[in-house]
């Protein structure tokens, strides 16, 4: 049974390997102006929240980021009630996602660059080598306070399958590999055992 479990082990961590991929592509942070500003293409992604007494927009350029293109994310924040703009630095980071970051898989990370405002915005470029989804995070202090904010970023076409597809044909292999095992270490006991029964008995002779 051991053996069992240490060849499905084997085989689905294998699989997660190769998925996931060992080695790291360096990500550049870039100067802002590497995109043009007054290009009319409009950003994969904007969204607007609240983080303690500041509101922040995001917007992330060019509306299909490829890889190797150079991209630029776009930051305004203000103040959540009288809509000050903040006058500090915000430090930008960027991080991959591997296919089962879920389970807790790291990927590797690169620090872009820290940005003073420009016109109220702070603009960050990054050029991404591979395809793959990412993790860009800004960080700011305010009044000694550390502020977060994360937004995910996809570079490239999306994969056909999905992590949690591949999580699940990875498991469905391992425990078929597993009941075949297991029928057929049944089955050499059965046939053990009918062989013993056959032998004639020696007691008395």
């Amino acid at each position: 049974m051991r053996t069992i479990i240490l060849l499905s082990l084997t085989f689905v961590f294998g699989i997660l390997g190769v998925l996931t991929g060992a080695e790291a592509h360096h990500i550049l942070g870039r100067p802002a102006y590497n995109l043009n500003e007054d290009s009319n293409t409009p950003p994969s992604m904007q969204a607007e929240l609240v983080i303690g007494k500041f509101q922040l927009t995001y917007m992330i350029y060019p509306a299909f980021p490829k890889p190797g293109d150079a991209g630029r994310v776009s930051l305004y924040i203000v103040g959540a009630e009288d809509e000050t703009p903040f006058d500090g630095k915000v430090a930008f980071t960027i991080r991959e996602m591997p296919f089962f970051s879920w389970l807790g898989i790291e990927g590797h990370s690169d620090r872009l660059g820290v940005q003073p405002p420009d016109d109220r915005v702070y603009r960050q470029g990054f050029i991404t080598p591979e395809a793959g989804d990412y993790l860009i995070t800004a960080t700011f202090e305010a009044d000694s306070e550390p502020y977060v904010l994360d937004f995910p970023l996809r570079v490239g076409a999306p994969p056909l399958i999905g992590p949690f597809a591949l999580g699940a044909i990875s498991l469905l292999v391992g425990l078929i590999l597993i009941a075949v095992l297991r029928r057929r270490k049944t089955m050499t006991a059965k046939i053990r055992a009918q062989a013993g029964a056959e032998q004639p008995g020696q007691t008395g002779q």
